[in-house]
């Protein structure tokens, strides 16, 4: 049985709309009319020096998209953290911190409240250990985590892509299997600007990419978490005396995760799809009591303080290896430019 609230109805219903062009999405065309107008004098404002693009020491890769909801943006940030890592760059991460209730500049730790600083970097800090830093405006993220970790080369901003005050030196634009849905901008379409747009990369992390760009794999680990940091293989979760699993997911496709479970053989009993980034405050342990819970893992880091032994999955994103190689050869050149100014950065963004 699947429990949905009316908020991710509404949700499902705009997401349906808004891969094709029928009534309801002609309905709100008027609409994106007005969106797109603001959305271009934006960008023209930034492009005649009138809104102020700024600059940090460090390097910025923006990981984001042109569609709204997710498309798979902090897997990726993720992955490529540990990629970046294990290269022997030091990295930060920084983010608006979407969904808290602060709106100071703060750095993210272990056991910050998804609250105060957000779910998504709360998991990217509790994931990684990289150095990670919230603010309302990004270049104010970004140099706080200089200020406290000076020594950081390159830092990847989680989301943004719409973020002109920040300059960035690549940007990375990921697409689910919607792609660019029907093409139309917000509200009578999915797109935050129009599509295609100039970018470095083009990551897809669907099974069906819409158009050309390299692709990434996702998997669900073989394993659960629990809140100490433990671990519990998923085959020991359907055990005859195991109780029945009650699957929750507060993500931008719920039942995406559901799936993948099932996919896994976790014969789930019930499952309950909240909207994205909720909050999980009317949560009541009670009305669970016989089921073991099972989350993703941004659900957890706001779980787990209302529900101790609900069991979070992690989900893995691996971009291709040709995708890795472009970004480090792309890198290399950056870091190149960085040591020595009269070098000439050759890379352009592109669509692909």
């Amino acid at each position: 049985m699947t429990v949905a609230t009316p908020r991710s109805l509404l949700q499902r219903t705009l997401t349906r709309a808004w891969t094709r062009r029928g009534p309801l999405a002609w309905l709100l065309w008027p609409l994106s009319l007005l969106f797109a107008t603001v959305a271009a004098l934006r960008r023209h404002l930034y492009h005649a020096g009138l809104l102020k693009v700024r600059r940090v020491s460090a390097l910025v890769i923006v990981v984001g998209n042109v569609v709204a909801g997710g498309s798979g943006k902090t897997p990726v940030v993720m992955a490529l953290v540990r990629h970046l890592q294990a290269r022997g760059l030091r990295v930060g991460v920084i983010s608006r911190g979407y969904g808290r209730r602060a709106t100071n500049c703060r750095e993210v730790f272990d056991d910050s409240l998804s609250s105060e600083v957000g779910d998504e970097p709360a998991l990217i800090r509790r994931a990684t250990s990289a150095p990670v830093f919230v603010a309302a405006r990004r270049f104010d993220a970004a140099s706080a985590l200089l200020a406290r970790y000076p020594d950081t080369q390159v830092i990847l901003c989680d989301d943004g892509l719409q973020h002109l005050g920040l300059h960035r030196d690549l940007e990375i634009c990921v697409f689910d299997d919607r792609g660019a849905g029907n093409g139309l901008l917000l509200p009578a379409g999915p797109l935050r600007e129009p599509w295609p747009r100039a970018a470095d990369l083009v990551l897809h992390t669907g099974a069906r990419p819409a158009f050309a760009g390299f692709s990434a794999v996702r998997t669900l680990a073989r394993h659960a978490l629990r809140a100490d940091g433990s671990q519990i293989a998923l085959v020991d979760l359907v055990q005859a005396d195991a109780k029945p699993l009650l699957a929750v997911a507060a993500i931008a496709k719920p039942e995406d995760f559901f799936a993948m479970l099932q996919a896994q053989g976790l014969p789930l009993a019930r499952t309950i799809a909240l909207p994205d980034h909720y909050d999980f405050d009317s949560w009541l342990l009670n009305e669970y009591e016989g089921y073991t819970v099972i989350c993703t893992e941004k659900d957890a880091v706001k779980l787990w303080p209302k529900q101790p032994d609900a069991l979070a999955v992690p989900l893995i994103v691996t971009p291709e290896p040709a995708f890795m190689a472009r970004l480090d050869d792309m890198l290399s050149v950056l870091l190149a430019s960085r040591l020595n100014p009269k070098l000439s950065s050759t890379h352009g963004h592109t669509t692909s």
